[in-house]
Parts: C-alpha cells; structure tokens; sequence
C-alpha cells in the first residue's frame, strides 16, 4: 500500500557516509512544460520561482469523497459510499522584499507567480492551452506535481513613487496525479518494477547497478524519467524504475 504522504525525506543511507545537509537549502518553486496531450507526465523543466526566505509553514489537505444517498421514511441517513480520495492541496505563502535595493524584483516576482495560472507560450502556440505544471523544491524534500489554482498577492510597502518593494503572495498548488500506473505488459508499454527515492550522494548509476546489476543502464532510467542532465538530479526525486525484462533483448 503506498504512502498518503505527499511528501518524502529520504534519509541518507548509512553505506552513503552521508548525513543530512548543514547548508542553507533556498526552497524553490519548478515550472514544467506540461505534457502536450493534458495527461502524462511533465516535460523538461524552463524556469524556477526562488523563494526570498524559506516558509515558515506549508499547509497539506486531503480529503475523502463520499456519497450518501437521501434515505426517505426513515429516521436514520443512508450509508455512505466512498467515491474516492481528492487531490492533496498545498497551501505557502511567499515573502519578497526590495527594501535594500528600491529595484522591481518584488514586481516581477509576483509577475510570475501569475504566470502559473495562465497558458504559457508554448501551449498557446501548439493551440492546447495549459499553464505550467509545478513542484516545490526544499532540500530533500520533494513536493507533488501539482497545477497553480490560485495567487493572491498584498503588495505592503511602496516606494514614494508607487514601486512595490514588499509583497506577501498566497499559493495553492492542487496535486495532478500520484505516481503513474503499471503498464499492461501486453500493449507494449514499458513497465516499472520500482519507485525510488534519491539519497545524497547516489547517482543514476548507482541505481541502475542496484535495478540491473549493470551500471551503464544509467541511461534507461533517465530516459524513463525525463532526465537530461543527470548530474543536476536532487536529491529526493522520486525515480521510476523500468523492468528488467522490458529492456531491449531483457539483457
């Protein structure tokens, strides 16, 4: 049974030698092209929205869906049925401020935290309209895949010219989908074998070796996973891992 969680610290292993980061991790939100179809995985991630200062809270709800059906010449309600889980919801608040240096950021900042709830050019472009998909990143910590549902931003401090050099900005991010479903074998789609969270210190090598027993299948996993550069992989990113038996020759 998988974890309700919807988010995972995956502690360093004690065969990494790796203990848990000492440095200032800065939280981030990832921008992803969404998939060209609306379902699927994401595309290559194009930009980030740095937070300023870190949160001081993130807000998670989940829920269940049920239905009860009205129940006449009766003094009790009728049984509730269960219509599924709804999609977990994140809720932060982001802080920026110019006070130092009187200069836009704060504007543009917010500029693009709206921009997460209107198509982006791409989509425009290819007639199917979506805005970016995205993740928040902190450290070990990774978020869900999610869409932008809303931003309210309060601009609080103004230059004597009208510039916006303070603003506090309300997000919430609704959860797309959990992690994909197994593939019928039969259709000749890839299947996975595995879900595994990056440690500190770990390669997609050291993960193909464990999968496969051969560390040059690197190659299999980021394909599988949308991976380009596979030096910039953080820590707690979630892997699928492919079959064995479905790679070319089951070699």
């Amino acid at each position: 049974m998988s974890s309700p969680l919807v988010f995972e610290a995956s502690a360093p292993s004690a065969a990494s030698g790796q203990g848990p980061p000492t440095s200032l991790e800065r939280a981030y939100l990832e921008l992803l092209h969404p998939p060209s179809t609306g379902i699927g995985k994401p595309g290559r991630s194009y930009d980030t929205i740095s937070f300023q200062f870190n949160p001081n809270e993130l807000a998670f709800t989940k829920a269940a869906r049920w239905r009860r059906s009205p129940q006449r010449n009766t003094r009790r309600s009728g049984v509730p049925q269960f219509q599924g889980p709804d999609p977990c919801k994140l809720t932060l608040e982001m802080f920026f401020d110019a006070t130092d240096t009187l200069d836009d950021k704060v504007a543009k900042a917010v500029d693009k935290l709206f921009s997460c709830v209107v198509p982006t050019d791409k989509t425009l472009a290819s007639a199917q309209s979506c805005p970016p998909w995205v993740v928040l990143r902190w450290g070990l910590l990774n978020g869900f895949t999610a869409f932008v549902s809303n931003v309210t931003a309060r601009f609080t401090l103004f230059t004597p010219g009208g510039l916006p050099i303070r603003a506090v900005c309300s997000v919430t991010m609704e959860e797309i989908a959990g992690v994909p479903p197994r593939q019928n074998p039969t259709s000749g789609a890839r299947t996975t074998i595995d879900v595994h969270v990056l440690v500190a210190g770990e390669t997609l090598a050291a993960v193909a070796y464990r999968a496969y027993g051969d560390p040059s299948r690197w190659r299999v996993v980021a394909e599988a996973n949308g991976i380009d550069d596979p030096m910039r992989v953080r820590p707690g990113t979630r892997l699928l891992v492919p079959a064995f038996e479905e790679l070319t020759g089951g070699r």
